[in-house]
């Protein structure tokens, strides 16, 4: 019998687990040596004394210590002395319960827990009448009384065959307390450890030390599990209060991967709180002040007498070279359509690009598996190569009608007449607007970096960052690299932004219905006609933001590759 080596406590500060007295019941003795080894000292033991009824006594003075009950042989009853031997008896304890099944290490690559050959061991049930053929031992040293079995007793229903108690001298002790039973070790399984483990509790503290040549207690099952009533016993230790259960925080997850556990969503930063409205509202509050504050104070500067001098020698605007042309012919109305309708394509695609974590389709362009790409991606580079098209095309045109003299500065004048312009502008005393004939010079540069500054930039960026890009010219990559394409491309699309929400907000603050018919209808006149047109184009444009996803996108492009899910 080997004492279960005990590990780290349950809760902090606490005993040491499993409890003082848990020993390992081994099953290695066979039943047959068992057998022989009884069967010899049946022959050799002296005749004990006759009793009523067949009953067994055991007392403190007794030689053997404690004395188990044998069956009758030849007609008188023997007595069987159990030897102080621990390796004798260690099969009782083991035939008392099966082995406990091994668990998970107590230490990262320890051995299994509980240790091998570890056993549930049957313990006494207090206050139960005691049977014919069952095992007394001496409470302490100073009770010596001898405990008898009367054949009465054993006349009551309560009573059973002796020979259905197991019992052993060398089992863990039947005093010791049941181990409070905890979590199962599987989901769904019995608590661990198993019903009937007990803490066995040592020889020395249970058996009377003035008798000659006791160390061992009899374990004795019970009654629910053997159908044998242990007689009465004295309580050898205090039982710890197994009433409240043990603190237990877990720390290992059964399988290989951890469980999602349902936990209150964390607000949304993104949903708004009212303290960010309201937050939201004294910005708006103070970004309207100081608008209020620069439109008084660029009033009173453009008052002095120097700048209205300025703003005299510089309207906004200079004269145009000689056979500029006068006005804004269909096609480019027509560019103009198809440019914002690209644009706006762009812009979703490449927002989208930059925020899908993991995309729902994609495409492969056939003979070249490595060139995989998000569908998204796809759809972002075929409307740029779309826009690039739309724009080289309108550019051959400005160039063959002379339209570029309306776009492009020929003269140093742009530049004050640019400054005049924008404080004008600020000012809400908006310069004269006449973009049939010739645009002012603040419009005339804008179209121009939109044109032939941000565009290229663009172009250049994306066609970097895509797969068009020869791999194997590492000189060239070298040159220019990846990072720089990507630190200029989003402030460029940005730029676009930030110009088409100015644009659209002068174009319908200076003369709408003039406007959109310059733009949508080829015709200077304040009629409808270029307001419907543009409403259309809106009506269109949604059209394509809406059909922008993968149902729709997937046919397209399978024309052109394959479309997979992964």
């Amino acid at each position: 019998m080997t004492t279960v080596r005990r590990g780290l406590p349950r809760t902090r500060g606490g005993e040491a687990w499993p409890p003082a007295g848990v020993v390992v019941a081994g099953a290695e003795v066979s039943a047959t040596a068992l057998a022989d080894e009884r069967a010899v000292e049946m022959e050799n033991a002296a005749p004990s004394a006759p009793t009523a009824a067949g009953s067994i006594s055991s007392s403190p003075s007794s030689a053997s210590g404690v004395e188990k009950a044998a069956p009758m042989v030849g007609g008188e009853a023997k007595s069987i002395s159990v030897s102080a031997d621990p390796a004798r008896d260690v099969p009782g304890a083991a035939a008392a319960g099966s082995a406990l099944r091994r668990g998970l290490p107590r230490i990262a690559g320890g051995e299994p827990w509980p240790p091998a050959g570890a056993a549930p061991v049957l313990m006494t049930t207090p206050a139960a009448p005691a049977v014919e053929g069952s095992a007394a031992v001496a409470p302490s040293a100073a009770s010596a009384s001898t405990i008898e079995a009367s054949a009465a007793t054993a006349a009551t229903p309560a009573t059973a065959a002796s020979s259905s108690a197991p019992m052993s001298a060398g089992a863990p002790a039947a005093t010791g307390s049941a181990l409070r039973r905890g979590l199962p070790r599987v989901a769904g399984g019995e608590p661990w450890p198993p019903a009937g483990t007990a803490a066995a509790v040592s020889a020395g503290a249970v058996t009377d030390p003035s008798a000659t040549g006791a160390t061992e207690v009899a374990a004795v099952a019970p009654a629910a599990t053997a159908g044998v009533a242990a007689a009465p016993s004295t309580a050898v230790a205090a039982r710890p209060d197994v009433s409240a259960p043990l603190p237990f925080t877990r720390t290992v997850w059964n399988g290989s991967a951890p469980r999602h556990i349902a936990a209150e969503p964390a607000p949304s930063k993104l949903r708004p709180t009212w303290t960010q409205a309201l937050g939201g509202l004294f910005a708006a509050a103070g970004l309207a002040v100081l608008a209020g504050a620069a439109i008084v104070l660029v009033r009173a500067f453009l008052s002095l007498p120097f700048m209205q001098d300025f703003l005299t020698a510089y309207p906004g605007e200079y004269h145009l070279p000689a056979g500029a042309p006068v006005g804004i012919p269909g096609w480019i109305g027509w560019q103009h359509f198809f440019n914002i309708f690209l644009m706006t394509l762009i812009i979703r695609s490449g927002l989208r690009v930059r925020t899908e974590k993991r995309p729902t389709a994609f495409w492969t362009p056939r003979g070249n598996p490595k060139g995989k790409i998000s569908l998204t991606l796809w759809f972002h580079q075929g409307l740029d190569l779309l826009w690039i098209v739309n724009g080289v095309i309108f550019v051959v045109l400005l160039f063959a009608t002379g339209q570029w003299m309306r776009i492009v500065p020929t003269s140093w004048d742009v530049f004050p007449n640019a400054l005049s312009a924008a404080l004008q502008y600020v000012s809400f005393d908006w310069p004269t607007e006449n973009g049939w004939v010739n645009y002012n010079s603040l419009q005339q540069l804008a179209y121009f970096t939109i044109v032939f500054l941000a565009a290229p930039v663009a172009i250049v960026t994306g066609f970097r960052m895509s797969g068009l890009w020869p791999k194997k010219a590492e000189g060239l990559s070298k040159a220019y690299p990846i990072e720089v394409a990507r630190a200029l491309h989003f402030p460029t699309m940005l730029f676009f932004v930030a110009f088409i929400i100015v644009h659209v907000a002068l174009v319908l603050l200076t003369g709408m219905l003039r406007n959109l018919n310059h733009m949508f209808a080829a015709q200077d006149a304040v009629t409808w006609t270029g307001f419907w047109v543009f409403v259309l184009s809106l009506v269109v444009i949604a059209g394509g933001w809406f059909a922008a996803r993968p149902l729709v996108l997937a046919p397209i492009a399978k024309v052109f590759g394959q479309v997979s899910g992964r």
